[in-house]
């Protein structure tokens, strides 16, 4: 990496793996610590140069383009290096990696979080030229995450996203009795910010069309255990539609039972019941389907097995 705090600008070549990238996201990767609005100005001054031309925030930089960034002060405060660590990795090749993300660890840093699963997994991989997230998971969702490894399978997985290509099912486990087999919810859903600055969502007819699915897996006396098909992915989806038709799920600290929650946690369950179980998709690049699977991670199959144990069971049955 260069050192873009030095005082002479520096001409950088952009490889396959930048190619296709917007400049602005460029710069921001590059010069972490920076912040944004330094970035921006240096791009509307024409500080910036690609190929010895003028570039707009918006160019997206193609295969062999030199790029000329100006020295760039990096604060004295910049955070620490993420620590390398591997995570349980569920399939990969040339292009991509689906790796098994644990409840408790964000997919990337920001929010007051210093650093995610994407920054401690580059750390792990130095020789790795490229690796982004294609999607992501809330910081208490566990399960299923796609990295790419290659420009080209990114762009591929986003479109795929976009066009609802991709199955993602999750399972939750909620308060109360759900009685459907299936059903299709169709609620719209709006964003905010708190008065403190953390962000929310919440049903609302102003909303961004939102659609799940949620089928039936097993019913108790008080608890019920969904899956969760998601047809579009807004921020927070399943929380916020199971929430708002009186099944909270259970541990959810922003939309969930906050009196059943302190009970659960006594009684053992100490996060989220949230869990991204399985994907199906078609290879971005080759197009084989792929079918991939994580299975419910100890504490959350441990208190299933304790709901089984202490309440009667009349639909279905446990995973």
């Amino acid at each position: 990496m260069n050192d873009l705090s030095k005082e002479a600008a520096t001409l950088l070549e952009v490889g396959e793996e930048a190619a296709g990238q917007r400049i602005d996201n460029y710069l921001l990767r590059l010069a972490k610590g920076v912040p944004k609005s330094h970035v921006y100005r240096i791009l509307h001054s024409g500080e910036v140069r690609v190929n010895k031309g003028r570039i707009g925030a918006d160019y997206r930089l193609r295969e062999g383009d030199v790029v000329r960034v100006p020295p760039i002060r990096v604060a004295a405060t910049t955070k620490s290096a993420a620590p390398a660590r591997d995570f349980d990795l569920v399939f990969e090749d040339e292009a991509l990696i689906v790796l098994d993300k644990p409840s408790g660890t964000a997919v990337h840093g920001g929010s007051g979080v210093s650093f995610g699963v994407i920054e401690q997994l580059r750390r792990a991989r130095p020789q790795a030229k490229f690796l982004e997230l294609a999607h992501r998971l809330d910081r208490e969702t566990s399960g299923l995450l796609i990295v790419a490894k290659k420009r080209a399978a990114l762009t591929s997985l986003h479109d795929m996203f976009r066009a609802g290509k991709i199955a993602k099912r999750y399972l939750a486990l909620v308060s109360g009795r759900w009685l459907n087999p299936t059903q299709h919810v169709r609620l719209s859903l709006h964003k905010y910010l708190t008065d403190d600055g953390e962000r929310r969502v919440s049903v609302a007819a102003e909303g961004k069309e939102a659609h799940s699915i949620v089928r039936l897996k097993a019913r108790w006396e008080n608890f019920s255990l969904v899956e969760v098909e998601l047809k579009t992915g807004r921020t927070h989806q399943i929380r916020v539609h199971l929430s708002h038709l009186g099944f909270p799920i259970a541990g959810d600290d922003k939309y969930g039972d906050f009196t059943l929650n302190r009970e659960l946690q006594k009684a053992g369950l100490k996060r989220m019941f949230l869990h991204a179980a399985t994907l199906s998709l078609c290879h971005p690049l080759t197009g084989e389907p792929i079918a991939m699977e994580a299975p419910l991670p100890a504490e959350l199959s441990n208190f299933v097995a304790r709901i089984e144990n202490n309440e009667k069971r009349d639909y279905g049955a446990p995973p």
